[in-house]
């Protein structure tokens, strides 16, 4: 196999794939698996397993610039889609002069931290604020061509703030409560990422709504997505500069403004949407091109009814690999036949036992299926029974946490 132990191997002499000695964070310390094409590279701590192809823990410095070496085939710079888990801000210094064609970052830090990353050539840049309770304050990249900066930011976005040059698009995934229960989530001040005139904001079908009260701060909008679930549909009225406006995945657009709303509109899209509202907009699009012919994409498809949204994604095991997936939803339909012929708490807890015990001796369930797990016990406590008295929470989460293993 090819082997690159020389101090500096010619910058972009390798591009084959193979097995190389690569001084990361010491001399020969880690052993880089190129396979034939593969153009990402993902680094993180041992905990991340297979997930990581190179393993460091977040708080070890890394020379970034042993990967200058790398090219792929075709003579770009390899890796061209790098995902870092960890706190080495150096990585920005080195994108200075090393193009990255799209970079997730998951920073790890041990104290409040500013990141300038405004001379570093990142055209993609996702940030996941999952791993840390610190603030992170980032630099942001200059615009090196006009319509190819993109900032995705997900996770505790208090703890988040940017300066600098706007991106062209901005994408905001904020941590919501995975249960439903009618309370908006009210987004934080973002400071000058308000500025921006490209925005996505993403949330799970079920969760918790946002509310896009927080959308009277984004005063230079002209195009909108929506993924998930959302509230307060009626500000969007306020946004009559949109161009663009699209929606997905949403199962309650009630207050849902008219298309009329929005002169300049020119491209919508409505996609997995609640059946009714899906119908008057269909309506909608229409009338208007009969008075101003739409000159771009319009289409209103995939209209749900509610019974869709609880089956689809009302249950916690969608991102579960599909083996795992259909016996957790086959033990989920079991527990709940169960309890709905439940009329003493004791009738309640042999359900969820069974259910809880069922995956003792399944391999794969660790602490995120764990969590969904638990999410599924809860769902199942406030289902229908017999019992005369709602089931308790913490009861419910006391019988899970007794019967199972994991």
């Amino acid at each position: 196999m090819p082997n690159s132990n020389q101090s500096h191997p010619p910058v972009g002499s390798i591009s084959e794939s193979g097995r190389y000695s690569i001084d990361l964070t010491g001399l020969y310390s880690h052993t880089l698996v190129i396979k034939p094409g593969v153009g990402s590279l993902s680094i993180g701590p041992l905990q991340l397993g297979k997930k990581a192809d190179l393993h460091v823990e977040p708080h070890i410095n890394i020379d970034w610039t042993v990967f200058e070496a790398f090219a792929t085939p075709a003579g770009s710079p390899w890796p061209r889609f790098l995902y870092y888990t960890g706190g080495d801000t150096s990585l920005l210094d080195w994108a200075r002069n090393r193009p990255i064609e799209e970079m997730t970052w998951v920073p790890v830090l041990s104290e409040d931290t500013v990141a300038d990353a405004s001379q570093s050539k990142l055209y993609n840049l996702h940030i996941k604020l999952d791993q840390s309770d610190k603030r992170f304050h980032l630099k942001l990249p200059k615009r090196q061509l006009p319509n190819y900066s993109r900032l995705s930011v997900s996770g505790d976005l208090s703890l988040f703030s940017a300066a600098g040059d706007m991106p062209y698009s901005l994408t905001l995934a904020p941590s919501t409560s995975r249960r439903n229960n009618g309370v908006p989530f009210l987004l934080p001040d973002l400071g000058e990422l308000h500025q921006v005139s490209n925005l996505t904001l993403q949330n799970e079908p079920q969760a918790q709504p946002i509310s896009l009260e927080c959308l009277s701060r984004f005063t230079n909008l002209t195009s909108l997505s929506l993924w998930g679930n959302f509230c307060d549909f009626d500000m969007l009225a306020d946004q009559t500069q949109l161009t663009n406006l699209e929606l997905r995945f949403i199962p309650d657009l009630g207050d849902l403004p008219s298309l009329a709303a929005w002169p300049l509109l020119d491209r919508f899209i409505a996609f997995n949407v609640e059946e009714i509202t899906g119908k008057r907009l269909r309506q909608q699009i229409k009338a208007r091109a009969s008075t101003r012919p739409w000159t771009n994409y319009t289409s209103v498809s995939q209209l749900r009814k509610p019974e869709w949204w609880t089956n689809e994604f009302g249950r916690p095991f969608s991102s579960w690999p599909k083996r795992l997936a259909k016996l957790a939803n086959e033990a989920y339909d079991t527990a709940q036949a169960a309890l709905a012929q439940a009329r003493s708490f004791a009738d309640a807890e042999a359900a969820i036992t069974a259910f809880t015990v069922r995956f003792n001796t399944i391999k794969g369930i660790e602490t995120t299926e764990r969590e969904d797990l638990g999410e599924a016990v809860w769902q199942l406590g406030q289902s229908d029974h017999l019992i005369g008295q709602p089931i308790p929470a913490e009861m419910a989460q006391r019988w899970f946490d007794a019967a199972r293993d994991y």
